[in-house]
């Protein structure tokens, strides 16, 4: 039996820790990202009713690099989000660091529209 690497020991426990304390509702929905090793998963929930009100990945985002494609997604998911009539929300990095891909898509999201 192999045993789970101890950097995805440390983020699951920063994600239950983060997730303890927030939540999204109608009004401010959270926007959870979710980073595998090509790309980034990203979508805007309302805890209160378990509904997904939009969501994005980077799969089909033509850029350079990861990085660029990440920032190009965030954009259009707050661009998605404002024509929802959705302007703020809590923002649930999951787990990981705020640096890299994160940030590019947090960055991504706030120049599109979205606050934070």
């Amino acid at each position: 039996m192999t045993k789970t690497p101890l950097h995805i020991v440390r983020r699951q426990r920063r994600h239950k820790k983060i997730r303890s304390n927030m939540s999204g509702t109608a009004d401010k929905p959270r926007l959870v990202v979710y980073k595998s090793n090509t790309s980034v998963y990203a979508q805007l929930v309302n805890d209160n009713k378990g509904h997904v009100l939009c969501a994005i990945t980077d799969l089909k985002v033509k850029a350079k690099n990861k990085t660029e494609r990440a920032q190009v997604a965030g954009k259009i998911l707050a661009e998605t989000a404002v024509k929802k009539e959705i302007k703020t929300c809590v923002f649930d990095r999951n787990g990981y660091k705020y640096i890299g891909r994160v940030k590019a898509f947090a960055d991504g999201a706030r120049s599109g529209g979205l606050q934070f």
